[in-house]
């Protein structure tokens, strides 16, 4: 792989399917593929990165340029193990976004050229108050979802890049894969700070539905049950008078 300023010539390609890997984590992948696990072995004996990025139609086993999103996320291979059967397992570090700018499918593996994105910076003013907000917003999806561990927001509240910050929290919900490439690739850490407050405000409304509806289902089976148990009292009161 060749880089040319902000250009980076040549790096595999693993397609990731149903999910999106985000900058700065650190996380498993399970890859299955031949086209892939070729492309990871390449990268493992040279310069251990790849680039990381999802396909549009998770069902599409040999995907071309089209049948990708155009950004994605450079990464560090930071291990590779080989399962018994015949699936590898890596650990990925994402590293920082990028774009398709030349696609070749025509190989063993996949390749591409790629133009890393540069992300925007908040104002020093903003950024205490932006990380203030951000937390206090992960905290009531934290509570109302109950799906994440203590230790990752004790994790995360020691973040004080808001840019980190964003992809961080992104990483952690369960949100549709059109949701989080919507944050991937806004360069403006504004833009993503506000799409990350829109969608975390959405998973809260739909956790407190889910929870409202939960309750008048409970309640009504409670007085169905009720009801029922009072109906066959009856039964038998009036069995025994005759």
């Amino acid at each position: 792989m060749t880089v040319e300023l902000n250009l980076l010539s040549d790096i595999a390609v693993v397609p990731l399917r149903d999910m999106v890997v985000f900058p700065h984590g650190v996380q498993p992948l399970f890859v299955g593929t031949t086209r892939s696990i070729a492309a990871l072995e390449y990268a493992m004996a040279g310069d251990k990165q790849v680039f990381l990025v999802s396909k549009r139609d998770p069902e599409t086993e040999q995907p071309k340029e089209n049948d990708l999103y155009e950004v994605g996320t450079v990464s560090t291979l930071l291990q590779l193990l080989k399962l018994p059967d015949g699936t590898i397992k890596v650990l990925v570090e994402g590293g920082s976004r990028a774009a398709i700018r030349r696609f070749n499918d025509e190989g063993e593996f996949l390749v591409a050229s790629v133009e890393v994105i540069e992300a925007s910076e908040l104002a020093e003013s903003e950024r205490e108050a932006t990380n203030r907000l951000l937390m206090t917003e992960f905290g009531r999806y934290v509570k109302a979802t109950k799906q994440v561990t203590q230790d990752v927001v004790a994790s995360v509240a020691s973040i004080d890049d808001p840019g980190r910050l964003i992809d961080t929290i992104a990483a952690q919900l369960k949100l549709s894969i059109e949701d989080k490439q919507s944050i991937l690739e806004a360069d403006d850490v504004q833009v993503r700070r506000e799409k990350l407050f829109s969608l975390l405000d959405s998973e809260i409304d739909v956790q407190q539905l889910e929870k409202n509806i939960r309750g008048r289902v409970k309640t009504q089976m409670e007085k169905s049950q009720r009801e029922y148990y009072l109906n066959e009292q009856m039964k038998a009161i009036q069995k025994e008078l005759g």
